[in-house]
């Protein structure tokens, strides 16, 4: 039956793709699930009309997640539909913004190029946190002190198959301040600056905002959508740098919402809805344009209302009746729902019924094959190997998909891993950092299991209870309090397996097995005095 579903699947699209549709992926940054009013309800109290109206009008999936809760890793799956841990970084570069490349383009495979390939034109538009090569005054490696910004990025986003492309390097709290556009520094890159938050001072081009960046990047998505027509279909990454630190609203946006700034910024991250949907209309587009919205991971917990980034803050919302981890465990960085599980919204006005929620399990890492899938375009083996099409959901919610297992990861690398309903963390603690807000902290949750244990370990015993966590989803909905390792030895065991399948074979979807440089580690990087009491 499944195969049957998924060959009429494949058909009613080949029928529909005779006008391929647009695609249009808005990317939030740190935005947590319970900050959209449609999946918090109650637990939310900020105004999100246009995301609401989206997932009225389309899909929305709640049991959607990142391949890991930091922003970097999530970003290249999304970018390639291939975990980042399979993979050494390929170049070295600086702090912040100055951040080398992730992955050689010239070899790897993504979006851009899957929708260049398919005769699309391609954009990407805001945050890039994937990496570049920037010219240097003195040829050394790219840092702080050394860039020549009267010359082009060496390898920015037309390499990763982009034709248009206007970017900030890094987040808004990482310098340089400064917006490239086809791979040239625009404008006089000439100040020092530094935003609230961190308050991280460095190369700033003179008249640069940290207020204005949102704004800037909706009127170059809207000047996108307005050259297009309907004869040539386009791809469009609308990649935001909000609601991420430092919060610095637009000044059209102060005030209005009710629970303070944060609020603020977060409905001028709504907006990016309402801007992208009146562009597509007025170019007569948005019928057949699948627009997607998503977040890179579950929000921080050093955000809110008070400017400076402030460890824990994000109680003081909550206490307010706000939760943006909705009602999740954990934040950002964290191996828990709170910093993996995110918004994910489809509308497509000439395919998606209207209303239509699914509960299957998706990974962004999805992307690729899905936008494949949509548009009728075949990948290699070699290409996207960990993601899967969930495509079929949008002509029928209740239609087959092939995932059933996700990998992801926390902060400190330690895996996380569904199975069906099922999840095991390969850790006795949260896999962040305490001043992250995470808990219990590494070194807490490590002191009880090695307690619990009564000896000295080895590195097999940490495969097993007390040193991971199982919880069943379904059944302990939503805070993974009930750590039923310790009942189910025998789950844990079969899911530690399955999961050193998925690393040792290369990829996660079906294949032939692929080989990769970086030697996968399936244990965390353990705390100095764990390490020391090992057999």
């Amino acid at each position: 039956m499944r195969l049957l579903s998924l060959l009429i699947f494949a058909l009613s699209f080949l029928h529909h793709a005779s006008s391929r549709p647009n695609i249009v992926f808005i990317l939030a940054d740190d935005l947590g699930i319970g900050d959209v009013n449609c999946y918090g309800g109650d637990r939310c109290l900020i105004d999100t009309p246009n995301l609401d109206q989206l997932a009225a009008g389309g899909l929305r999936f709640t049991d959607a997640h990142v391949p890991a809760s930091v922003c970097a890793p999530t970003r290249v799956a999304i970018m390639t539909g291939q975990y980042r841990w399979r993979t050494n970084r390929y170049q070295r570069g600086g702090a912040w913004g100055f951040t080398g490349l992730h992955f050689d383009p010239s070899k790897s495979f993504t979006l851009g190029d899957l929708f260049r390939q398919a005769g699309y034109k391609t954009s990407y538009v805001g945050k890039w946190h994937l990496g570049t090569l920037m010219e240097t005054k003195d040829g050394k490696v790219q840092g702080e002190t050394n860039v020549d910004y009267h010359k082009p990025l060496r390898i920015g986003p037309p390499q990763f198959g982009f034709d248009y492309s206007f970017i900030l390097p890094g987040s808004l709290d990482m310098y340089p301040y400064a917006y490239a556009r086809n791979n040239i520094w625009q404008g006089e890159i000439t100040a020092q600056k530094g935003w609230s938050a961190f308050n991280r001072v460095g190369d700033a081009e003179k008249d640069f905002e940290d207020h204005e960046v949102l704004e800037t990047f909706y009127r170059e998505a809207e000047s996108y959508i307005g050259k297009q027509d309907a004869k040539n279909p386009f791809f469009l990454y609308l990649a935001l740098t909000a609601p991420h630190t430092p919060t610095s609203p637009g000044v059209n946006w102060r005030g209005k919402s009710d629970l303070g700034v944060y609020g603020d910024f977060v409905m001028e991250v709504d907006h990016a809805v309402e801007r992208v949907v009146a562009a597509l209309k007025e170019r007569g587009l948005y019928e057949d344009t699948l627009i997607l919205f998503s977040s890179d991971h579950g929000p921080a917990s050093y955000a809110g209302n008070i400017l400076e980034a402030t460890p824990g803050q994000i109680h003081l919302m909550e206490e307010a009746g706000h939760y943006p981890s909705g009602p999740h465990r954990g934040y950002k960085f964290s191996a828990y729902e709170g910093g993996l599980r995110v918004p994910l919204i489809a509308h497509w006005p000439a395919v998606i019924e209207p209303g239509t929620i699914s509960d299957h399990l998706v990974g962004l890492n999805d992307l690729m094959a899905t936008f494949a899938d949509v548009i009728g375009e075949k990948i290699a083996p070699e290409q996207g190997p960990d993601s899967i099409s969930f495509a079929p959901v949008f002509r029928n919610q209740y239609s087959p998909t092939a995932r059933q297992h996700l990998i992801m990861q926390s902060a400190l690398e330690v895996f996380a891993f569904r199975d069906g309903d099922w999840k095991l963390i390969l850790s006795p603690g949260s896999g962040a950092r305490g001043i992250h807000g995470n808990r219990p902290t590494p070194e807490d949750a490590w002191q009880r299991a090695l307690a619990e244990f009564g000896g000295n370990p080895s590195q097999s015993d940490f495969l097993r209870p007390p040193f991971v966590q199982l919880y069943n989803l379904a059944r302990d909905p939503p805070r993974e309090e009930h750590n039923l390792a310790e009942d189910m030895p025998g789950r844990v065991d079969s899911m530690v397996a399955r999961l050193r399948e998925q690393i040792q074979s290369g990829r996660s979807n079906p294949g032939p097995r692929l080989d990769h440089p970086r030697t996968v580690k399936i244990h965390q990087r353990l705390p100095d005095f764990v390490r020391n009491s090992l057999r």
